[in-house]
């Protein structure tokens, strides 16, 4: 209405018709984040949280995320899971005498309470990434094979997001910085030959799987299809969300997004959270569980609601930022 108004008073005044093109203001602008530190006090100066109620796509959004300083030594970045059963992030947080943050992290198959994901505690695999999926229909019995990503940090606390290959028969696990397609075949078992030659062992300290990447060389690159995660359509869906990156300069990033809340905060696609971790500074990130699974609690307190009518669903595995005690 406005460009065509201002077309008329140009066209009067004998001058040629002005080109408008019509960008949503939602579409561009950033979000805006409050330092909402002081609620979970105490905290490190090394570890802020940020909040955002500003709408997206139109739409009424929550969102939070933690900014810890990686090379902070007083810092502890570690992971914990349970085998065949799940907790809930605030039993979590009670196990592990009440760390600073404690976020969901993998996937996982609700009939064994199994992670599908990596998990790396104390620089051993406590858990491993699922290489095989059986397919259906006409291909009932076929298979395919994706490499699952991974984000880990190594002893000199510098973090990294790769697709990861490995198995009980290896100490480390084989990473790609690039995504590889699933391969498909009849065979119930990942073979080393679909790695490239540029596969390396990867020593990493703590590690978390989830996916699909969404952030490389500080880029939108999401590899749904590479992973076998929410492929075709369902890239668009809006969900709660939680996912995790690091920036340049050294911040591990963690981000909560509260959804399924119908006027309230209705969630996120994978490309507006991606672009949410762009412009919070990330280089590299990765989507974690999401859904009912998000939450994330700082100092046992919740950020995010979660979005199970129960409350916080028990988890088999968290990532957690502690304070080092003293020896």
């Amino acid at each position: 209405m406005y460009c065509n108004k201002l077309n008329r008073i140009l066209l009067a005044a004998g001058i040629l018709p002005a080109v408008c093109f019509f960008i949503p203001l939602h579409a561009v602008a950033q979000l805006r984040w409050m330092n909402v530190s002081k609620v979970y006090a105490p905290l490190p100066a090394s570890v802020q949280v940020f909040k955002t109620t500003d709408s997206l796509d139109g739409k009424p959004f929550i969102a939070f995320y933690v900014k810890a300083k990686l090379k902070d030594k007083k810092l502890d970045f570690t992971a914990d899971t349970t085998l065949g059963r799940r907790m809930t992030p605030l039993q979590f947080y009670e196990k592990n005498e009440k760390p600073l943050v404690v976020v969901n992290c993998t996937f996982f198959n609700f009939d064994k309470n199994q992670n599908l994901n990596m998990v790396i505690k104390e620089g051993k695999i406590v858990s491993y990434n699922v290489h095989t999926i059986a397919l259906k229909g006409k291909d009932t019995l076929l298979y395919k094979h994706p490499l699952g990503s991974v984000l880990g940090i190594d002893k000199k606390r510098k973090a990294d997001v790769a697709w990861v290959y490995a198995d009980s028969t290896a100490r480390y696990p084989y990473a790609l910085q690039q995504p590889l397609v699933a391969k498909k075949d009849s065979s119930k078992i990942f073979s080393l030959q679909s790695l490239s030659n540029h596969a390396l062992f990867w020593k990493k300290q703590t590690a978390i799987g989830g996916g699909p990447v969404l952030v490389q060389d500080g880029k939108i690159k999401i590899t749904n299809e590479e992973e076998l995660k929410f492929t075709g359509k369902a890239i668009h869906d809006k969900h709660p969300r939680t996912c995790m990156g690091y920036t340049a300069d050294g911040y591990l990033i963690i981000l909560a997004i509260q959804g399924r809340f119908p006027g309230v905060a209705e969630g996120a696609t994978l490309e507006q959270q991606a672009k949410m971790l762009i412009d919070i500074g990330c280089v590299e990130a990765l989507n974690l569980d999401g859904g009912g699974s998000s939450c994330m609690l700082v100092n046992g307190k919740e950020t995010i609601t979660p979005s199970g009518k129960s409350g916080e669903r028990p988890v088999p595995a968290v990532f957690i930022i502690s304070k080092k005690h003293s020896k």
